[in-house]
């Protein structure tokens, strides 16, 4: 399996998009009632913290590079991981 980048941003909206299934398959399946509008606030909290959380990883991701230094203290330029080879 080719290695990849982890990106919590997209971890983060499946959970609440899985979570919303959850809630559809559980009053389809008459475990509970639930009322059609309750799925939209999951959805949209969801969306919404995924991309607060992908602007914090990016953020944090930029600074850390900035901050890399070769062995005699100046700063590198560090190339973006290159794509899969193909």
């Amino acid at each position: 399996m080719l290695r990849h980048e982890f990106q919590p941003g997209r971890l983060v909206a499946g959970a609440f998009l899985a979570l919303a299934g959850v809630i559809y398959v559980g009053d389809a399946g008459g475990a509970w009632e639930t009322p059609w509008f309750v799925v939209i606030p999951v959805v949209l909290g969801g969306l919404g913290l995924a991309g607060t959380v992908t602007v914090l990883t990016g953020d944090i991701r930029r600074r850390r590079r900035e901050g890399r230094t070769d062995g005699d203290g100046s700063t590198a330029a560090h190339p973006e991981r290159p794509g899969p080879s193909r």
